[in-house]
């Protein structure tokens, strides 16, 4: 089947913006579950002690390739994933009140991935919450060039999971909001420059291998990696974040709720669900995955896929500001 020559353009304001305002309006309620769960820390540390101790065991027992392979792969990539929801929590100020204190658990979230994202992710995605679908400003887009290399063929859109990592590095460079490089992000990198060392020299080569795949696997060719499809890839026509309901959320900590997160971005991961069962007309008859694996296969396989299956914009809404739920909240960059 020919692929799509471009995106779909949408005239349309953002959902985002319209539903959050009609929602407040209802359920004024919907603020109580804004704010922080500190509890993500803990998580945190268990998890990124949880890693470090695999990466220890492995390199102890001088595990063939093929063990750190199916470690990274069945294990780690589950570990390293539920990391990025908390680099994401963090950027959000979601887990504690005072912004310095979200930037260093974000930076935390990163020893065990071994790549220093949590600084420069704050940055753009929380330009794409409030400018979600515009080209120029949105980095969770692909490049045209992109879209067009990877098309319809399995085989490439396979390379391309499995180096989506890479390719989300890149991505920022188109934007025309946000630093690439501030202060913040030369700290997470001088910071994870030095652990990584700290893990090489006491733990082994080995260790670094088995988080570095981890960290590969965690957003590329892995059924967690559908997230990246599941989220904003057009499966219902006119519709634009689509939300994944699946078991995985009890491990991912809600990182699927991402119809909910959109709306109201200051509701932390733990109170997404509250939030749904709150206000469930506004989501039950909206479209939704319940199968990562699932939607991964088919995304691969299916001729129909591509990169260009997204809706775009020329502005997110028609003021140019975010979506209501952060009315009287921490704006972004600060």
């Amino acid at each position: 089947m020919k692929m799509r020559e471009s995106y779909t353009m949408s005239e349309e304001q953002n959902p985002h913006a319209i539903r959050s305002r009609e929602m407040l309006k209802k359920y004024p309620e919907i603020r109580e579950l804004m704010g922080y769960d500190p509890t993500s820390a803990l998580y945190i540390t268990f998890i990124t002690a949880a890693q470090l101790s695999i990466a220890y065991f492995l390199s102890i027992r001088s595990a063939p390739w093929w063990g750190i392979l199916l470690a990274a792969y069945l294990v780690g990539a589950f570990f390293n994933h539920a990391l990025f929801t908390f680099v994401h929590e963090a950027a959000h100020d979601n887990i504690f009140k005072k912004k310095v204190t979200n930037r260093i658990w974000g930076i935390i979230s990163n020893i065990a991935q071994c790549f220093p994202s949590a600084s420069g992710f704050k940055t753009f995605h929380l330009i794409h919450n409030s400018y979600m679908g515009e080209y120029d400003h949105d980095a969770d887009l692909a490049f045209h060039w992109e879209a067009k290399l990877v098309g319809n063929s399995w085989w490439r859109k396979s390379i391309w999971f499995l180096f989506f990592f890479l390719i989300e590095i890149i991505r920022p460079a188109r934007m025309k909001k946000g630093k690439t490089f501030d202060g913040w992000v030369m700290i997470n990198i001088a910071v994870i420059i030095a652990t990584n060392a700290i893990i090489y020299f006491t733990l082994g080569p080995i260790a670094i291998v088995y988080l570095v795949l981890s960290t590969l696997f965690s957003t590329g060719l892995h059924p967690v990696g559908a997230r990246w499809i599941q989220e904003h890839y057009t499966y219902k026509e006119g519709q634009e974040t689509y939300s994944y309901y699946g078991p995985l959320n009890l491990i991912q900590f809600n990182i699927g709720y991402h119809n909910e997160h959109h709306d109201f971005y200051k509701v932390p991961w733990s109170n997404l669900r509250k939030l749904k069962a709150m206000a469930p007309e506004y989501y039950d008859n909206l479209y939704s995955h319940s199968s990562w694996t699932g939607l991964i296969l088919d995304f691969i396989f299916n001729s129909k896929r591509d990169l260009y299956q997204r809706i775009i914009r020329e502005k997110a809404n028609s003021t140019g500001q975010a979506p209501a739920s952060s009315a009287a909240l921490p704006t972004m960059g600060k």
